[in-house]
């Protein structure tokens, strides 16, 4: 059987607990180094704002829909 720390996924339960929607998916591109969160699904964005600390909030209308981390393993 695979060896997963649960220590790990515990530590998100504060952020899911406090999502927008109370929902909370993510995915994670490796190659790219991305971290994709979305708070609604599907998500169809209609605006975003990239921060100064390389993240995209992604709207629709004026609820925040999803975060996109850049440079994820960095942080």
């Amino acid at each position: 059987m695979a060896s997963v720390n649960v220590e790990d996924y515990i530590r998100v339960l504060p952020a899911v607990r406090h999502a927008p929607s109370g929902f909370f998916w993510s995915s994670y591109d490796q190659e790219a180094d991305v971290l994709y969160i979305n708070f609604k699904k599907p998500s169809h964005a209609t605006d975003s704002e990239l921060t100064d600390d390389d993240m995209i909030l992604r709207y629709e209308g004026d609820s925040l829909i999803g975060i996109t981390i850049l440079h994820a393993s960095q942080r």
